[in-house]
């Protein structure tokens, strides 16, 4: 797994509650269930209408609580609720940078992980906001406090996989055949957030993915990767 080991720790960054869970359920399963510990740091949820239906912030908790525990998720939080930096995190990246280097209860600086996980960029702004706030809190050079995964990957949502044009590399795949069931339930814990099929978000076109991506290396089901640091011990 990545060079981890039983007892190393992993942090997964999302830009919402939902982005663990429908990009890389079956990695996080996969990790936890080698005794890799597994923490989520999620940056904002708001109250508000959105396409095909709405966000509520409550409902919201209640998913990704339900989703990490399906997964075996260790620290979890929410960061930014229902203000105006839920609202836009691209107009306070100062503080989106501060809070993945040192907020409270799960950033690089509690955690302290081997690996770090992130949205690879994507079609969303608020993806996009997260992707190069996350990359400027790990970059190079000594500060003290300030630990550096020795893995740094990106990954995609399903909206990214079927809208983005043009090829992107996405070099390192990982099996999840063992973990499909697994997923399938942590996606069923986001009944706010899933879309009927053909939709993008739909279990019928994530599971499609994985198992397009599964096909490039002669497995039923894998789940991509952007590589940003990759260092062994």
């Amino acid at each position: 797994m990545f060079g981890l080991h039983p007892g190393d720790r992993a942090l997964v960054i999302g830009a919402h509650p939902d982005d663990e869970t429908v990009g890389m359920a079956g990695t996080i399963a996969a990790m936890t269930g080698y005794g890799i510990q597994v923490d989520t740091l999620a940056v904002a949820c708001v109250t508000a209408p959105m396409y095909g239906g709405s966000s509520d912030t409550r409902t919201r908790l209640d998913e990704f609580h339900e989703a990490c525990d399906v997964l075996g998720v260790d620290r979890r939080r929410v960061a930014w609720l229902d203000d105006e930096r839920a609202a836009s995190p691209s107009a306070h990246l100062p503080e989106l940078v501060a809070l993945i280097e040192s907020g409270p209860d799960v950033s690089l600086a509690v955690s302290r992980p081997a690996a770090l996980f992130i949205p690879a960029g994507g079609h969303h702004q608020d993806h996009q906001a997260v992707h190069l706030a996350a990359l400027a809190a790990v970059r190079p050079g000594f500060r003290a406090g300030r630990p550096l995964p020795r893995v740094v990957l990106g990954y995609d949502g399903p909206e990214d996989r079927a809208w983005l044009a043009g090829p992107s590399p996405r070099p390192v795949l990982v099996d999840i055949t063992p973990t499909l069931q697994t997923k399938a339930k942590a996606l069923a814990c986001y009944r706010s957030q899933l879309r009927e099929d053909p939709h993008p978000r739909s279990v019928e076109k994530i599971q499609a993915q994985d198992c397009a991506a599964g096909a490039e290396v002669g497995t039923p089901a894998a789940e991509r990767f952007a590589v940003y640091r990759m260092a062994f011990s």
